[in-house]
């Protein structure tokens, strides 16, 4: 009898008990996945084979696969919000912001980076929670202090993102992740495939698909001079 309790009938193990299904794990798995197989194949049938439960099952959780990319948007974003600079790593005149805002786009992009199409999720997507609200509330802090209307500082902030979002959306068009490049960047064979008949372009290649660390942080210096001289106002 006592062989029959822990076995179950005709001595059959009970099966292990699946832990509940939660919003917090199924994008930890999405999350997962989408560095095995990228946007396209990341598929509300797909996460829940890897869940092993119906697809159906998503559906108490999310709507749909924007309602599930918009929360993974979200968690990724908690993950940069935490290694972004603080506010105290400026003057309470705002001197440094310009060091603030560039430490910001450092963090987004390691941030993207972290996950296949990482910039695809992120872009378009609509944050579940207030939680970056703090976040960039201080950020606007430090730009008014230094001198930038509460609109400017707005704009400075948009801009940096844009640019960031951007810059990390056609990097992973040639890196879907770092070190795996795309069939069709190599930068050699693209210049003997356009050939001599247009030599700047052909040259242009090692500038446009090689060397994205040192773009990078040269877009930033561009970035930032171009926000001081066109959005903070002359003293």
């Amino acid at each position: 009898m006592d062989d029959e309790k822990k076995t179950g009938k005709r001595g059959k193990a009970a099966p292990a008990r699946r832990p509940p299904l939660d919003r917090a794990h199924v994008v930890d798995t999405a999350l997962r996945l989408l560095n095995e197989v990228g946007l396209e194949g990341l598929t509300l049938r797909r996460i829940a084979k890897e869940l092993d439960v119906q697809a159906p099952a998503l559906y108490w959780h999310f709507t749909g696969k924007q309602a599930l990319l918009d929360e993974m948007a979200t968690a990724m974003f908690r993950t940069v919000a935490a290694s972004a600079p603080s506010e105290e790593d400026v003057g309470a005149d705002g001197t440094g912001w310009q060091q603030r805002l560039t430490g910001m786009q450092r963090a987004l992009r390691r941030g993207l980076l972290a996950y296949r199409d990482g910039a695809k999720v992120f872009g378009g997507t609509r944050f579940t929670d207030f939680g970056h609200a703090a976040l960039q509330e201080s950020y606007l802090r430090t730009l008014v202090a230094a001198g930038f209307t509460p609109s400017a500082a707005a704009r400075a902030l948009s801009l940096a993102f844009a640019f960031t979002l951007g810059f990390v959306t056609e990097e992973q068009g040639v890196y879907p992740v770092p070190g795996e490049r795309r069939e069709g960047y190599d930068v050699a064979a693209r210049a003997e495939r356009i050939g001599a008949e247009h030599p700047l372009a052909a040259q242009a290649g090692g500038d446009l698909f090689l060397n994205y660390e040192e773009r990078f942080e040269e877009g930033l210096e561009v970035l930032v001079a171009g926000i001081e001289a066109k959005l903070l106002p002359k003293r």
